[in-house]
């Protein structure tokens, strides 16, 4: 029964996400925020990612950041961003500043609860500013089986073309097999304007199979990985994306 609530909880919180707000297409490196914060923590988060288009062309995008748990419920980082189109080379693409806040003590409801807000200052000048936020949502739907679900807005201001606020998502689910390697999926998506959805044939999602883990290096370091393997469901998705993710914790 515990086990069906916590599940039911974490869609409710969902839906409910879903009637009171207001994500263009995931870059290739994007991964699964969670919502727990640890205070004093700092980082060195390196993120990778290719995707293969279905034309063949492929896509990449590396970012690089420092972050701080500056107390108990927020998170701070920043990140350099590199991009590269196809046919083209490798270039600096955005400075995003990324701020995760825990709205809930870790374990005490059914489900953990934060939100995301993010601001990218693309190199671009005319693209203006992106902003994107929204909720993440945790739960534990078995002792040895988490779930992650996270619903986020994304909007483009002071750009040379209006653009109305995206809505995207994530999800993950993780089977803690042991702490240096376990394994699950996680998936990617969006549906375009939040109030005027795109044809479903056109909006990109993926999935498939992933591998996370943490890996002690000293007293109170340690690094913690994740990688995916995701394949487009849709036409309107790259036909497979490879993404990874290692953080050095100090």
């Amino acid at each position: 029964m515990r086990t069906v609530f916590r599940a039911g909880a974490l869609v409710a919180l969902a839906l409910y996400s879903l009637s009171v707000t207001s994500i263009a297409v995931a870059g290739p490196s994007e991964y699964v925020v969670t919502p727990l914060v640890e205070e004093g923590e700092r980082e060195i988060d390196f993120k990778a990612g290719t995707a293969k288009s279905r034309d063949g062309t492929r896509e990449s995008q590396y970012s690089l950041g420092l972050g701080l748990g500056v107390n108990s419920w927020w998170f701070t980082e920043l990140y350099a961003i590199w991009h590269k189109q196809p046919g083209e080379g490798h270039s600096f693409d955005a400075w995003e500043w990324e701020n995760k806040f825990q709205l809930t003590e870790t374990g005490k409801y059914a489900v953990d609860v934060g939100f995301l807000f993010e601001i990218e200052r693309p190199k671009d000048r005319s693209e203006g500013y992106e902003y994107r936020w929204g909720p993440l949502l945790q739960t534990d739907i078995t002792p040895s089986l988490q779930a992650n679900l996270n619903l986020l807005f994304e909007k483009r201001i002071r750009s040379s073309q209006p653009s109305k606020a995206e809505l995207g998502y994530q999800w993950q689910l993780k089977y803690r097999w042991r702490p240096s390697f376990e394994y699950g999926l996680q998936g990617f998506g969006d549906v375009g304007p939040w109030d005027h959805w795109e044809p479903k044939s056109e909006q990109p999602h993926i999935a498939g199979p992933a591998i996370f883990g943490r890996i002690k290096v000293g007293e109170r370091q340690s690094i913690k990985y994740n990688a995916a393997l995701l394949f487009g469901l849709t036409d309107g998705a790259p036909r497979n994306t490879v993404r990874m993710q290692a953080e050095y914790e100090f």
